[in-house]
């Protein structure tokens, strides 16, 4: 979960093309890979880097950061030269609602963006994709917008500042801001059909709408699609954490910018978040045995873990204590590397582990307690995100801040 393997590309020049590799194959749809990621033209994210953050924030920088799980970057030195120099930029994210509930994955590139939202004091937009997954899923339209609202209540439970965050619902937005629609055109008419298909891995069988919907996914990178909050600058930078299968959106992004008299947006990966069966596959939200959901009990959670989560252990206990387990496969040991924020505790697990003192039942266990503490907080802060709190972070409005 290092990073390792990441090529750094020539300046100034953006891959366009999806990673290449004989055991390498990574969209926003398909993730097929022989390492934590491919080949993707970012910078690895280094100590140098991590102790810039540091200074220029005089904070610690969290665990997700330290520990590699964000392992990749765009720019991001420039970032924090306009931090030091007081100027302004904003943070996007998203989240693809295509279920009821999201799952602990899905919480990792939102929990990363609100410490980045309180440590740089920045506003923050969250872009609700209804629109793609009404594309690629077997939704009808109705169901794909209330997922959405679903969903954002699961990120408003995370604890955003609601002077600060807009969050917002494609099919709604869009066409209320002409700003958002017009950058739109502007991404759509600078790319060729002929880059989506080698971007994306579009087919001739695909129905238009997933053919256009790059641009929509590309508009949030412009302060100029947020009239309300930006005052119509089209100068403010913007920096966006996500998963590094999201990458090829903002690869065509960078490209185009400079041609729209816009910033490129910077950018920080994060690794794939494990499915419960291995470390080598993504959770999926169709498959509720792959992951640990928000709305799993406890018992469920147990179940889970105890079930499914792949071991790195050895087949009986006494290969186990004679050769000791392995981290790099086992599962939970993973996902306390995500949701375990004392790095002490965690390194004597991996040393317990590793020398077969500590038992696999054992490390599923501290597991599950953690998990089920997580699960259970965000199901009560749920329960206090009513509907007028959601339609509060959901109207186009001001945010509260200094530029």
């Amino acid at each position: 979960m290092s990073g390792e393997g990441v090529e750094v590309p020539t300046p100034g020049v953006e891959n366009l093309s999806v990673a290449e590799g004989n055991d390498d194959f990574v969209d926003p749809w398909n993730v097929q890979s022989s390492s934590t990621a491919g080949r993707f033209g970012s910078q690895k994210i280094d100590d140098e880097l991590i102790n810039r953050i540091e200074k220029v924030t005089g904070k610690p920088v969290h665990h997700l950061l330290r520990r590699g799980i964000f392992f990749s970057q765009r720019d991001m030195h420039q970032i924090l030269n306009l931090y030091e120099q007081k100027k302004p930029f904003f943070l996007y994210t998203g989240r693809g609602p295509s279920s009821d509930s999201m799952h602990l994955g899905h919480l990792i590139p939102f929990i990363f963006t609100k410490w980045l939202q309180e440590t740089f004091d920045v506003p923050l937009v969250i872009q609700l994709t209804d629109d793609e997954k009404f594309l690629w899923k077997d939704l009808a339209i109705e169901e794909a917008n209330r997922l959405a609202y679903l969903n954002a209540r699961d990120i408003i439970a995370l604890g955003f500042d609601v002077n600060k965050t807009f969050i917002f619902s494609d099919m709604e937005y869009i066409g209320s801001c002409k700003e958002f629609y017009m950058n739109m055109c502007r991404v759509q008419k600078l790319v060729t059909f002929n880059q989506v298909k080698g971007i994306f891995g579009f087919g001739d069988s695909d129905c238009i709408g997933k053919i256009s919907f790059p641009a929509i996914q590309a508009a949030p990178s412009f302060s100029s699609s947020f009239p309300l909050i930006f005052n119509g600058r089209k100068d403010v930078p913007c920096l966006i954490p996500c998963a590094i299968d999201q990458d090829p959106y903002f690869r065509m992004t960078r490209d185009v910018a400079p041609r729209m008299n816009m910033p490129k947006p910077a950018l920080l990966h994060s690794t794939f978040f494990p499915a419960l069966q291995g470390v080598q596959s993504k959770m999926s939200a169709s498959d509720p045995n792959s992951s640990i959901f928000l709305t799993d009990t406890d018992k469920q959670i147990k179940n889970k873990v105890n079930k499914y989560a792949f071991s790195g252990g050895g087949a009986t206990v006494e290969e186990h204590k004679e050769k000791g387990g392995n981290c790099d496969v086992d599962v939970s040991y993973q996902y306390l590397t995500f949701f375990l924020e004392d790095d002490e505790r965690l390194a004597q697990i991996k040393k317990d582990y590793t020398s077969g003192e500590l038992l696999t039942g054992y490390l599923k266990k501290e597991l599950i307690e953690i998990l089920q503490k997580i699960v259970t907080q965000h199901r009560e802060n749920r329960l206090k995100v009513t509907d007028d709190i959601v339609k509060q972070f959901m109207t186009p409005r001001k945010l509260n801040f200094q530029y």
